[in-house]
């Protein structure tokens, strides 16, 4: 969501919403449709998704977003309803015209950062679903609605980090301190096991509905002796969602170290978050052979961090050396990973 009483301060008194208000209310009905396309036609009925399905999905939320991004390039070029004028930056001041490439990039590089953030969130996703012994027909479901929480949970959090950068253009320096913390506590913290049932929310679920042992299909609320209750699947719910909650606290500060324009925010993150269902099936039983991605994506949150906090000075970070950087570093986290796999292969059959 993008911060309103900014927008509306750009419009001319007596003249009502700016005209790039229309381009969110047109993006919003674009996610509308992907959505309602996505579970009323594509995932109707419920049913296990296989690697092949799961990896056509992801190129086919690639593609979607690279053509947005075509998109992004013409809007900005040619200020299609006012985009890439007065566009708000990390030191709190306007930039008379951002033009289509720099837009392109931008989005790029923020897309980008944002997808390789989720990989992190894709392994906690997978011991979630272990934990509760989640169907695998039944998962897709969960990810649907939990991504439909994620998109209005991120859209507020982008909302206030947008109006909290137009007011207090210090705040950059308390984002970047953030992600490096971060980073540093993504080195040493281990993240090999998960207990939803110490976690709040699942303890307030229980409080409030009888919770079955059983699944009763793809629903989340069943009847237990004549009472309303939760199934496992709404546990498992809640917890994608607290899930999500948590690693967005990481991912919108690394968004705004890339740009501060709220348009460019929240569309590279919705497209990130679109795709997460896919990649999740892609790499749920393969992520944890990636020994050398999470340094990749420490590498990657210290970076952003620091680009953050020089953004003010004369070392400021170019967005296209920021892409070569974060670009090389996953490549170089995915291609030591592979390395290492077949090396191993090759000692066990010696």
């Amino acid at each position: 969501m993008p911060n309103l009483p900014f927008l509306l301060s750009l419009a001319p008194a007596g003249e009502g919403l700016p005209p790039v208000a229309w381009a969110y209310a047109g993006f919003f009905l674009l996610v509308l449709l992907f959505l309602a396309l996505d579970l009323g036609v594509f995932h109707r009925e419920a049913h296990e998704v296989g690697m092949r399905e799961a990896v056509t999905w992801t190129i086919i939320w690639i593609m979607v977003a690279m053509a947005f991004n075509g998109l992004v390039y013409f809007a900005y070029a040619r200020h299609w309803l006012g985009l890439g004028l007065n566009v708000p930056q990390l030191d709190g001041s306007l930039a008379p015209e951002v033009g289509g490439l720099e837009a392109a990039r931008l989005f790029l590089t923020g897309y980008v950062v944002e997808k390789s953030l989720s990989m992190d969130n894709v392994f906690v996703i997978a011991l979630i679903f272990s934990f509760f012994a989640v169907p695998a027909r039944y998962q897709h479901r969960v990810l649907f609605w939990g991504i439909m929480g994620a998109l209005v949970m991120r859209g507020l959090m982008i909302w206030i980090g947008a109006a909290l950068i137009h007011q207090f253009s210090w705040i950059i320096y308390v984002f970047g301190g953030f992600l490096i913390l971060t980073a540093i506590k993504m080195a040493v913290m281990n993240t090999d096991t998960i207990n939803p049932e110490k976690n709040v929310l699942i303890k307030l679920v229980r409080r409030l509905y009888p919770v079955t042992s059983q699944y009763d299909g793809q629903k989340f609320f069943t009847r237990l002796d004549g009472r309303r209750a939760a199934t496992p699947l709404l546990l498992a719910l809640v917890m994608v969602e607290f899930t999500d909650l948590v690693f967005a606290v990481d991912s919108i500060p690394a968004i705004f170290a890339i740009t501060a324009d709220p348009f460019l925010v929240l569309t590279s993150n919705v497209f990130a978050i679109l795709g997460l269902r896919a990649l999740y099936f892609c790499l749920a039983n393969l992520i944890h052979q990636f020994r050398y991605l999470k340094p990749a994506l420490v590498v990657v949150l210290f970076f952003v961090g620091v680009k953050m906090m020089l953004v003010n000075t004369q070392l400021k970070i170019d967005t296209g050396i920021s892409l070569v950087v974060i670009l090389g570093t996953l490549t170089l986290g995915v291609v030591a990973s592979v390395v290492s796999i077949r090396r191993n292969r090759s000692r066990l059959a010696a």
